[in-house]
């Protein structure tokens, strides 16, 4: 895809990965709507000339409310990055309330957004559909069974997205990083990839008009997988 003068939504885009891809597709000329929920971010995006789109997303309320801030503009690309963590251990208490804000956030509000989008989408000479998986799709950890599950449902709604669009304008990549530095892995103590180096990744795919674009260590694991999916698994299991 030629990115320049293209019109990119990036949902979660006022921080962590998703504001690297912003920036990158300002660079090459696309125009970029961030998205986010946290004004102090969402400032500092109107500061570097991003429109900005004010939402919380872990609810059909606020996926509304997005679809609404966008007033009908001819949208080229989406980008569904917006995600989040719950910790789901079975010694310890379960917050079942955050365990539903993440499943709709990482699950719902990708597929709520793809159907409300998809005809402007089509209408369009050229799009694409970009939704941020993780390598934990292909293979779970025990410590995070609800994101796990979260990102291999987006991924498997991607993969058969992408067949039945296979005619059409519309293009689907699948972005699947591995641990990136960002907020919500503060607290990860495994490596980490900058996300810089991650939207870098991301965007060269989508001007490749790639299927899948496996990041960093990812392409390691599903080389794994690839040979014995059961070996990924445990290994992953215990990550």
């Amino acid at each position: 895809m030629e990115l320049a003068n293209k019109l990119a939504l990036v949902t979660g885009g006022s921080d962590g990965i998703g504001k690297e891809i912003a920036r990158q597709l300002k660079a090459k000329g696309a125009e970029v709507i961030v998205h986010g929920r946290d004004p102090g971010r969402l400032e500092a995006s109107r500061a570097e000339g991003f429109a900005t789109i004010a939402a919380d997303i872990s609810n059909r309320e606020g996926v509304d409310l997005l679809v609404a801030g966008l007033a009908h503009r001819p949208l080229d690309i989406l980008v569904n990055n917006a995600g989040m963590g719950v910790g789901f251990l079975v010694d310890e208490p379960i917050d079942l309330a955050e365990v539903d804000r993440c499943i709709f956030l990482n699950l719902h509000a990708p597929i709520h957004l793809v159907a409300r989008l998809l005809p402007g989408l089509r209408s369009r000479p050229e799009a694409m559909i970009v939704n941020v998986t993780s390598g934990l799709a292909i293979a779970p950890n025990a410590r995070g069974p609800v994101y796990c599950a979260t990102k291999a449902g987006l991924r498997s709604f991607t993969m058969a997205l992408r067949a039945q669009l296979k005619l059409t304008p519309v293009h689907v990549l699948e972005l699947l990083p591995p641990v990136v530095e960002t907020r919500m892995t503060a607290g990860n103590s495994h490596k980490k990839l900058a996300a810089a180096e991650c939207a870098r990744q991301a965007v060269a795919a989508m001007e490749m008009d790639r299927d899948e674009a496996n990041v960093g260590a990812v392409r390691a694991l599903r080389g794994l997988y690839s040979v014995s999916p059961a070996l990924a698994r445990r290994f992953m299991l215990r990550y």
